[in-house]
């Protein structure tokens, strides 16, 4: 395929001079369109524009350039056809043989949390995916290239080749301008279905786009391949808008926990700091500094806290700075921002990842649904952000908790639901002190709780997220000293806990909401 004539509209600029330099050398005809024109003329490269190819101007403000019979006739006319080339001398139309379009950046705009409506609808393109898809369509006769990456090898290829490009190439092109086109109304079909709620069409189908962030050096393993993709949609604080600063890239693992860790750290308005492993929190803390909030979140259990992942709701400052660079060894460090001074400190690491994500102080809009995908298939729900009002709460046994036990208790329902279940965790004011996650019995978690806490349990609260089927979680948990457990309640054997806990000593709060989390 002889390229004689192209067609170059682009909102992605990348690449384009080169590529303009490339094909006037080439003498190829260049047609262009408005700011795209502007940069190659700056450059010194020979183009004519499309209203001057056309007669046509372009009007509305730029919504109308290319729509019009003259490119599209061009584009799609069957070079072997005879009528076809009748009609294209009897209207005096020539052939486009390259057409070289990117699309205005609507997933770019829908993922900026300070666009508005108006910006995205004036983000949906419609003269370049037309454009694309009938290049793509007549892809025997003409070439459509999408993605500035394929630009020097395009290049090459017609330098080599005294302007041609094959048949294969030209095929490999429009399948990807088919996937480029698909992927961008998926992409707008999603925010509009989204507008009033969950992306559900009437029929019941689901709508999601994705795009690829990076890809990763493997995944969950060594011997898997991995990628951390982007929710185009997605409108909420996200680990897609991080900046890493310092340390190595991240791995599959780590943004699995990094994220667990954001979903903790968004819970709570207070200064707040978690200690994350395997998505569990193995330490937890509010206070009324950022830097005792972590101190705090580290002693939860010091053991477990070595690799782990740091998420702070705060900027780091100097002096919680200087905390965690005296941990033996963390994986990453998440935080709104750093300041100068602190990041000096922490940087002095070279491996440890450290990521702003500012985000984290706007307090932007959560999801409305949750994903988790099953084999041919996928689940949705709400998120788990009910809070809890203490006034709504039930207090069954004959002792009631002290205000100071009410608030540890909050805090304390607040981040069992981030353990996975079966979950039992105990606190000593708004710090956890011993954590026990993922048992498949909930004496069993108990039973892991109170050893992490060891004396710490003394005067503590007790947090479960599910209810006490029988008493002996309770049991083994209140004969250590704490004195208020919280619980969703509604078991069958709640009258046998309730009266456990009365001969204890101790008050309980049924709050009538499950936290599992699998």
């Amino acid at each position: 395929m002889k390229i004689k004539r192209a067609i170059l509209s682009v909102s992605d600029k990348t690449g384009l001079i080169d590529l303009g330099r490339a094909l006037d050398q080439l003498d190829v005809e260049i047609l262009s369109t408005g700011g795209t024109l502007a940069e190659l003329r700056k450059a010194d490269v020979h183009a004519i524009s499309i209203a001057t190819f056309t007669g046509a101007p372009e009007i509305l403000g730029g919504r109308v350039k290319t729509l019009h019979p003259k490119v599209h006739a061009g584009i799609l006319f069957k070079r072997d056809n005879d009528e076809h080339l009748e009609e294209m001398s009897q209207q005096e139309y020539k052939p486009i043989d390259l057409v070289v379009v990117n699309l205005y950046p609507f997933e770019q705009t829908l993922a900026n949390p300070k666009s508005t409506h108006k910006d995205k609808i004036e983000n949906v393109d419609i003269g370049g995916p037309t454009m694309i898809r009938a290049a793509a369509k007549n892809y025997n006769s003409v070439a459509v290239v999408t993605d500035p990456a394929d630009y020097p090898a395009i290049v090459e290829e017609l330098a080599t080749h005294d302007g041609e490009l094959s048949a294969e190439t030209c095929q490999r092109l429009a399948s990807k301008a088919f996937a480029l086109t698909a992927r961008y109304d998926k992409a707008i079909a999603g925010y509009f279905a989204s507008i009033d709620g969950a992306p559900v069409s009437p029929e019941g189908s689901l709508k999601l786009q994705f795009t690829k962030v990076q890809d990763l050096r493997y995944g969950e393993n060594p011997h898997q391949s991995g990628a951390f993709y982007r929710q185009t949609d997605y409108r909420g604080v996200t680990l897609a808008d991080a900046v890493q600063h310092a340390g190595k890239e991240l791995s599959y693992n780590n943004i699995a926990d990094i994220d667990a860790t954001l979903d903790m750290i968004l819970e709570y308005s207070d200064p707040f700091a978690a200690v994350v492993k395997h998505a569990n929190p193995c330490g937890a803390a509010a206070a009324s500094t950022i830097a005792e909030a972590y101190r705090l979140a580290y002693e939860t259990d010091p053991l477990s806290a070595f690799g782990s992942i740091i998420g702070l709701n705060r900027i780091v400052d100097i002096d919680t700075a200087e905390l965690l660079h005296e941990t033996q060894f963390i994986e990453c460090i998440l935080a709104p921002g750093y300041t100068d001074e602190a990041l000096a400190l922490l940087e002095k690491k070279k491996t440890r990842r450290l990521l702003s994500l500012p985000q984290i102080l706007q307090n932007l809009p959560a999801s409305d649904r949750v994903f988790k995908y099953v084999r041919g298939g996928l689940l949705s729900q709400t998120p788990d952000n009910i809070d809890l009002d203490p006034k709504t709460l039930t207090i069954p046994t004959k002792k009631k908790p002290s205000d100071a036990e009410m608030e540890s208790l909050i805090f304390g329902y607040k981040l069992v639901k981030h353990v996975k279940s079966n979950a039992v965790l105990i606190c000593n004011g708004r710090a956890a002190v011993g954590i026990g996650m993922g048992q498949t019995s909930r004496v069993d978690s108990s039973l892991l709780a109170v050893k992490r806490a060891g004396d710490r349990t003394k005067g503590g609260t007790c947090a479960s997220d599910a209810f006490f089927p029988m008493p002996d979680g309770l049991e083994v948990v209140a004969e250590k000293g704490v004195t208020a457990f919280i619980q969703p309640g509604g078991s069958k054997g709640d009258p046998e806990v309730i009266a456990a806990a009365d001969k204890y000593g101790v008050s309980m709060v049924f709050t009538g909401i499950r936290h599992f989390r699998h």
